[in-house]
């Protein structure tokens, strides 16, 4: 059993630190992760959760979880059934969005260790695994994920919500590649809200020096940036991967739908964007995007 790494605790962190230090309205509320996580007493004298330093990154983080669920709510709506998280992390929707998750089936695939140190947390607060989440442990350099998902009661015929948010950056661009055509081969109507990083030389100066000293902390602690893609190329390789729409949701897009005439200031970092593709010729709607 292995607790989880640095970035998933830091990820529950800010999501927490949002809704204590940010003033309303909160973008996403979620300070479950941080019951989880258990980080003590002092959690907020970190110099990651300087309320100011981090603010964009914290922005960031929150503003990529109100994508996704505003996504699978909308998806729930219309009937789909199911919702993967690829490396969930400490990630709470199942427990924290009961009305909406207890309609689907929730599959959270993670590395064994995590995923056995989260069901201790889970038991440990009282709180359990409800009947329609699916832990879904995956040695990721031994094993197909996508074996261990169906093991788990996944059920191919039917449409999918998939979610894979701060992973497709550690991945070399051939097993982006190779995610990319498994999920498009998922059944038509089929959803993937996936992020991707932004080369650093499409970056402003001052977000290029910020993206250069994440990458080197990232580096430091054992968790390189391998890959980075040009929204013209995430699209190119979601259309040759198979899916049938895909479409690029920038972070500027995410500024204005989530942080529009906030008196904080509060803006994402940029450097982070996401994908949208759609499997197969069902489309099902995704959220308004650029294409």
């Amino acid at each position: 059993m292995t607790a989880p790494d640095s970035t998933a605790v830091r990820t529950a962190l800010w999501r927490a630190l949002h809704v204590v230090a940010d003033p309303p309205p909160h973008v996403f509320a979620d300070e479950l992760g941080l019951r989880l996580a258990d980080p003590g007493a002092g959690w907020r004298d970190r110099d990651d959760m300087d309320p100011a330093g981090a603010g964009r990154y914290r922005a960031g983080m929150v503003a990529r979880a109100r994508f996704v669920e505003d996504l699978v709510v909308e998806q729930a709506a219309r009937g789909v059934g199911q919702y993967v998280i690829l490396g969930a992390g400490l990630d709470t929707f199942a427990l924290r969005r009961k009305e909406v998750a207890s309609r689907l089936r929730v599959f959270e695939v993670d590395q064994p260790g995590p995923q056995a140190w989260k069901r201790l947390r889970l038991n440990e607060l009282g709180l359990g695994v409800p009947e329609w989440l699916r832990l879904v442990p995956v040695d990721f350099e031994a094993a197909s994920w996508w074996d261990r998902l169906a093991e788990a009661g996944f059920a191919a015929e039917e449409p999918a919500v998939v979610a894979s948010t701060g992973v497709s950056m550690y991945l070399s661009k051939a097993a982006n590649a190779a995610t990319l055509r498994r999920i498009a081969g998922f059944a038509p109507g089929s959803t993937l809200a996936m992020t991707f990083m932004l080369p650093p030389e499409l970056l402003a100066d001052d977000e290029r020096a910020r993206h250069r000293a994440t990458a080197s902390k990232a580096k430091a602690a054992g968790t390189p940036f391998v890959s980075s893609f040009s929204p013209e190329e995430m699209l190119a390789l979601a259309r040759e991967a198979g899916f049938a729409e895909a479409v690029h949701v920038s972070g500027a897009e995410l500024d204005e739908r989530y942080f529009a005439g906030r008196s904080d200031g509060l803006r994402i970092a940029r450097g982070e964007e996401f994908l949208v593709a759609t499997a197969g010729a069902a489309a099902r709607g995704t959220p308004a995007a650029s294409s």
